[in-house]
């Protein structure tokens, strides 16, 4: 994945976020071309035609508003993720951009699926990706299961260089607290954990820098410490 990579803690599509996206869409390679975006709703796919229809409608609402080009997609089960259909449109975007809901879900829908395999033949010449809340999970080494009981975990894609990440960061209730500390401690040399604020992005990529923007911060887990970074510092990510 070579593109610029937009990993949101909260507010996909939402006027509190235009800012972020139009920093996006000036750097997804589209140059002078109006930029083609494509909103996946895969996260959302379990909870009914009502709730992913609505994502949908928000992306192409949203970004027509930003003056893009959007089409949202309504690939939501390993069905139509493999479906051919959505190729060219998919290969051609220059933002692919995920939106919330079950990030285990997102995962295995996408893992080995023919558009996961299109969008990536987009992101190698330099497309960007955006993924907020479990659009961002799956980026990471690992996702986390919430539970009080102990916070199990599965694989994810392993493109962002964090062990787990965590949205809605901010927002998350005192009850799973512990539940965080038990993730920190699970880190080993050279790995990390980021929670990302509601309403915030972390924006960079692979091998090169990372930067906060948004409303509110980022902060960043390792086995030495944590470390905050507000809107407009450099995460230093190794």
């Amino acid at each position: 994945m070579n593109g610029l990579i937009a990993l949101l803690g909260s507010g996909e599509y939402l006027p509190v976020m235009d800012e972020v996206d139009r920093y996006i869409l000036a750097h997804c390679g589209a140059n002078e071309r109006t930029p083609r975006v494509i909103c996946l709703p895969t996260a959302a796919g379990q909870e009914g035609e009502a709730s992913y229809g609505r994502w949908m409608r928000m992306g192409e609402e949203h970004f027509k508003r930003l003056g893009a080009d959007v089409t949202a997609l309504a690939i939501i089960d390993a069905a139509s993720a493999n479906d051919p259909q959505y190729d060219a449109l998919l290969e051609s975007a220059d933002l692919i951009y995920f939106s919330g809901g079950n990030p285990k879900y997102l995962y295995q829908t996408m893992h080995g699926s023919r558009a996961w395999a299109t969008a990536q033949k987009a992101w190698a010449r330099g497309a960007a990706y955006a993924g907020c809340s479990a659009g961002a999970m799956i980026l990471s080494e690992r996702i986390p299961d919430m539970s009080l009981m102990g916070p199990k975990t599965q694989p994810a894609f392993g493109i962002a260089p964090a062990t787990y990440i965590l949205p809605h960061f901010d927002a998350i209730p005192g009850i799973w607290k512990p539940v965080v500390n038990a993730l920190t401690k699970r880190l080993k040399e050279n790995e990390s954990m980021l929670g990302i604020d509601e309403e915030t992005a972390l924006i960079g990529t692979i091998g090169g820098t990372w930067a906060v923007y948004g409303r509110q911060t980022v902060s960043r887990f390792t086995r030495e410490g944590k470390h905050v970074y507000k809107a407009g510092e450099e995460v230093v990510i190794q």
